[in-house]
């Protein structure tokens, strides 16, 4: 998988802000990053101490592009334009002080265009790395929300990998059937970058009707919506998670679906089964998971757990550029 995204960087090479520019796992993904020549990362922080920390644990940045916010030279159009964006909700006073911090900076960054996209979350809270996305980059034209993936990925004892796309399982807590269709359209179109041919599946307790109740109303009301949104989406709805996978129970339970039994694809009906699911598939199923991916901004900007590691960083570093157009 990884392969086709470095060659597709490769293809056009990109800029990636990380707004923790000290951090030893940024300095580490940074050095192997700086090995290639098709993703560029901007560290944010203060060059003498990037640098310090960069020799302190022995890695090589030379080629990394380091930005100050205290010298950024075009710091006061930076100031302006984020003060038109907040349009009157912060003043310049708040803006200026909000732009000291690597979150705010870093995103202005990605908004000026100086970077294509940005890496944040070593240090900050989730919370701390999507309000200034929301706030910044804003979602894109026809969306309401920012929603999540991850991107769930198992080797073949034959060789390749399975590639699967689970949402949302990190931001909306409870969404409508609305906001499920956005969720699902934007995990199709973030799937299919990782080389997902999306076959939905609308996940339930019920399958067609088989169990009754407001979630399942909910993910039955989601599916039509969707396949009147999106007709040459592939959707199955509503649907339990068996039917969507195994063949065999599929010819039970939805005999007539082009979906069921072969589903890659998978929209949960809120937080609390997204959450658990993926994990369940991480921990039992042996699937290494990649995300959350952010779905729905206008520019690719990704959250990293706060115990990641440099491994981890790397990976969704290369993740998050290949979202940039």
């Amino acid at each position: 998988m990884f392969g086709k995204l470095i060659a597709k960087l490769k293809a056009d090479p990109k800029k990636i802000v990380f707004t923790e520019g000290t951090d030893p796992r940024i300095l580490e993904a940074s050095a192997r990053l700086l090995a290639g020549t098709w993703l560029t990362p901007v560290l944010v922080g203060k060059d003498a101490e990037i640098w310090a920390a960069a020799e302190e644990a022995g890695f090589n940045i030379r080629g990394a592009t380091i930005v100050d916010p205290e010298t950024y030279p075009r710091m006061e159009e930076m100031v302006a334009r984020m003060v038109e964006l907040r349009k009157g909700k912060m003043s310049e006073e708040q803006v200026r002080a909000a732009l000291k911090q690597g979150n705010y900076f870093g995103t202005m960054l990605v908004k000026l265009g100086e970077a294509d996209a940005l890496l944040g979350g070593a240090t900050y809270s989730t919370a701390d790395t999507v309000r200034p996305a929301l706030q910044l980059i804003k979602t894109k034209p026809g969306n309401k929300i920012v929603s999540s993936c991850f991107i769930m990925v198992r080797p073949y004892a034959t060789g390749g990998n399975e590639v699967l796309v689970m949402a949302d399982c990190a931001i909306n807590i409870k969404p409508s059937a609305d906001d499920l269709v956005e969720i699902a359209k934007e995990s199709a179109e973030c799937g299919r970058i990782f080389g997902v041919d999306p076959q939905i599946a609308m996940l339930s307790y019920s399958t067609l009707g088989s169990g009754a109740g407001e979630d399942v109303d909910k993910m039955r009301e989601a599916t039509e919506k969707l396949r009147a949104a999106a007709p040459s989406l592939p959707v199955e709805g509503e649907i339990q998670f068996d039917a969507a996978v195994s063949p065999n129970v599929a010819r039970t339970k939805c005999k007539n679906s082009a979906v069921a039994g072969h589903a890659n694809t998978f929209i949960f009906p809120d937080i609390n089964a997204g959450n658990i699911g993926y994990k369940i598939a991480q921990r039992l199923g042996n699937f290494d998971a990649y995300g959350p991916i952010l779905l729905g901004l206008n520019a690719p900007i990704n959250d990293l757990s706060r115990g990641c590691n440099a491994q981890e960083v790397y990976s969704m570093a290369i993740i998050t550029a290949a979202l940039a157009d």
